[in-house]
């Protein structure tokens, strides 16, 4: 695991100096070493925390006939398989025993083919010196970042933005068009960047830059076609799925730790492993806290375990360096605790796992479930009826049954955006100030993902709209920023193509059963965890932020920020105000509204005003 930037590009500045200043602000993917690559063309800087062949496998690497560079940041699981293909029937020869080289000699052999060859967790970028051209890829899922911008002539690349910054052809500035949709998706949902001009390559895709000219191409289109298999046939197959690709992402040349909450995803993982340690953090705050479950199983597995308990200082003391570390505004309260989490679990290890993505691949969000009363009432209540009883009940005073008018007028296309749902689109454009409104809807970005399963059903079509939004944007972004602002590598064996290969094919009907989530999958964890770890409904990190926004001392602490005169520029403060205090007084809980707010300001006085 470590951490590249780059650029292709003439230019009238130091090609050396840059290229090291943009490695040294993402030193701490890979703290371990350094290197670079320069000529005329090209500049590549490495970061890098080794894992893998801790001798040989320092990068920028080098093919034997010299003509091809490359960097690379992720694991591939599968390259013990793909090197010795080349051997036995391409008759390569091998320098040291890395994955990284396993990626460059597959593409001389396999060209643009290469991504799509590899099983694992990848972003890279080959530099060809003979072509003066560029290959980089980013894998199926997204669990690796890589961004790009094209200013002045020259592109620029890296795992994180930050590393722009040093660059002298990079223009720091926010995207107006880009803001509205953080409100309402609570993350950065576009393909460009709150930087603008700043993009973020396309999961499951490679790319080529040749002659000034950028194309991405799919190498990874993902698409559900059900295989026909009993319940029991189902849990089998899963749990095969599951213990194959987790002993494949146990491949290191150091320990291997696991995070452990209280839910099946992580408990699945690390019953089948029995890592030397295990890792949890809470809030010792009721409702908010899962560190005794996790010691719990623990010792039942036998496992040692370490936990933390995050207090209220803690928590907004770091939250300037968690929205600086996201590169982009952030506001899933999540990744506080999962920074407490990698800050504990990298003074033992250098390698986590963790259960990212079962509930994507699987049926897990209790927002999969169906309505048989709401979509009943859609099919047989006119839309303008609905919206027109929607809008009155939205008036009154709260009643038995208003919650219901008020969440079935939409269609399922134009009301689920995924796991978090901060605006409306009126009510984002309302709080914004008029440079930074936006006729961009969230119908508008959800739509083409929606036109690509319209013949599946609800839960699929949810499914398909998590995976490529939320899972990329939001779980994986802050599960690889997090950790690796630690220098700890997080993998996540549920986001595997193979087990993908299964999840694709299974009928929903073994996803999401009356309401219980991930069924089959929670079998196939019983043969491993006990039954109440097994059964336990999904918590997630809970944060007590609405709790603590009551309290005085953090009340202050965020009105002090929403006041700003910067925060003035993007929003209409008043609204802020009376959003926080009505919060305060217990009239709304506003609490995510004013939390995506306070990220983003936050994240604006640390690339916009601090740096």
């Amino acid at each position: 695991m470590c951490g590249f930037s780059g650029f292709f590009g003439t230019g009238n500045y130091d090609r050396e100096l840059t290229i090291e200043k943009m490695s040294e602000l993402i030193a701490h993917r890979g703290p371990d070493s350094d290197g670079k690559f320069v000529d005329e063309y090209c500049a590549l800087g490495f970061r890098r925390l080794s894992i893998i062949d801790l001798e040989g496998g320092s990068q920028p690497i080098h093919s034997q006939d010299g003509r091809y560079v490359i960097v690379f940041n992720g694991e591939i699981y599968n390259y013990r398989e793909i090197r010795k293909e080349l051997i036995e029937n391409h008759g390569r020869v091998f320098q040291t025993d890395s994955d990284t080289e396993v990626i460059l000699q597959a593409y001389q052999v396999y060209g643009k083919e290469t991504a799509s060859k590899l099983r694992g967790m990848f972003a890279f970028v080959i530099y060809d010196k003979q072509n003066h051209s560029l290959y980089g890829a980013r894998d199926y899922f997204g669990i690796k970042p890589l961004y790009y911008a094209v200013m002045n002539d020259t592109l620029i690349f890296g795992s994180e933005i930050k590393s722009f910054l040093a660059h002298p052809c990079f223009k720091k500035e926010i995207n107006p068009e880009a803001i509205k949709m953080y409100l309402v998706f609570q993350y950065s949902v576009l393909p460009e960047t709150l930087f603008k001009g700043v993009f973020k390559m396309t999961p499951g895709s490679y790319f080529t830059y040749e002659n000034g000219k950028l194309e991405q191409t799919r190498f990874f289109d993902p698409t559900y076609e059900t295989t026909e298999r009993t319940l029991d046939e189902t849990i089998k197959a899963i749990d095969d799925a599951v213990l194959d690709s987790v002993e494949y992402h146990q491949i290191a040349d150091v320990e291997v730790g696991s995070f452990l909450s209280a839910g099946v995803d992580s408990s699945y993982i690390a019953s089948t492993v029995k890592p030397m340690k295990t890792y949890t953090v809470g809030f010792g705050v009721g409702g908010f806290d899962e560190t005794s479950y996790a010691k719990d199983l623990s010792e039942i597995l036998h496992m040692k375990h370490a936990s933390k308990i995050i207090s209220a200082e803690e928590f907004f003391k770091v939250l300037p360096q968690v929205q600086y570390h996201s590169d982009e505004p952030h506001a899933n309260l999540s990744a506080v605790p999962l920074w407490f989490l990698a800050e504990l679990a990298a003074k033992d290890v250098k390698v986590v796992l963790s259960g990212e993505g079962a509930d994507e691949l699987f049926g897990g969000y209790v927002t999969y479930i169906p309505s048989k009363e709401g979509n009943a009432y859609k099919k047989h209540v006119p839309y303008a009826i609905r919206k027109g009883l929607a809008k009155a009940a939205g008036k009154l005073p709260k009643f038995k049954g208003q919650a219901f008018l008020t969440r079935n007028v939409e269609t399922l296309e134009n009301s689920y955006i995924g796991q978090a749902h901060i605006m409306e689109n009126e009510e984002a454009n309302a709080l914004l100030k008029k440079p930074y409104r936006s006729e961009l809807r969230y119908q508008d970005v959800t739509k083409p993902y929606f036109d690509r399963v319209k013949d599946h059903d609800e839960i699929r079509k949810k499914m398909f709209l998590d995976m490529h939004l939320w899972l990329p944007n939001d779980i994986l972004l802050k599960a690889d920023k997090m950790t690796m602002a630690h220098s700890l590598e997080l993998r996540v064996p549920y986001l595997d193509r193979e087990v993908w290969a299964l999840a694709r094919s299974i009928d929903t009907k073994y996803d999401v059963e009356g309401q219980t989530t991930k069924k089959a999958f929670r079998k196939a964890a019983l043969s491993h965890i006990p039954n109440e770890w097994a059964r336990r409904k999904k918590l997630g990190f809970l944060v007590p932020f609405r709790v603590w926004l009551k309290e005085d001392a953090w009340y202050k602490q965020v009105k002090e920020y929403i006041n700003k005169d910067f925060a003035g520029e993007f929003f209409d403060q008043k609204m802020l105000n009376r959003w926080l205090d009505d919060h305060k007084k217990g009239k709304a809980n506003n609490a995510r509204k004013i939390y995506t707010v306070y990220a983003f300001l936050l994240w604006y006085e640390q690339y916009f005003i601090l740096r």
